[in-house]
């Protein structure tokens, strides 16, 4: 098993940047493919970007050129950087984690974190 634990939430203003830290626990990491999953309130949860065990990456086209996924095995952890951030980027932002590719881009991780709150807003 698996436990996800999200920080870096918080507010910024329109413009502004922040990294959300994932840090997992309870298995051997390298192992999981990654995922950023974010939902606003009344809005379908969508995919933000996506990283497999070996490093390659997917991204939501809404965020591409602003956002990007990394990981550190070393530390347990996935980063996802946010930069260039908009008003519509406000949600709650959740890591997802499977040894299954499909899943994790699929919506269907095994496991989740309990989700940090980012807000962009002047």
């Amino acid at each position: 098993q698996v436990q996800l634990v999200e920080s870096g939430g918080g507010l910024v203003q329109p413009g502004g940047s922040l990294r959300l830290s994932c840090a997992a626990s309870g298995s051997i990491f390298s192992a999981y493919g990654m995922g950023w999953y974010r939902q606003a309130p009344g809005k379908q949860r969508e995919l933000v970007a996506a990283i497999t065990s070996d490093g390659s990456t997917n991204y939501a086209d809404s965020v591409k050129g602003r956002f990007t996924i990394s990981r550190d095995n070393a530390k347990n952890t996935v980063y996802l950087r946010m930069n260039s951030l908009k008003p519509e980027d406000t949600a709650v932002y959740y890591c997802n984690a499977d040894t299954i590719w499909a899943r994790v881009v699929g919506g269907r991780g095994a496991y989740w974190g309990q989700g940090t709150r980012v807000t962009v807003s002047s």
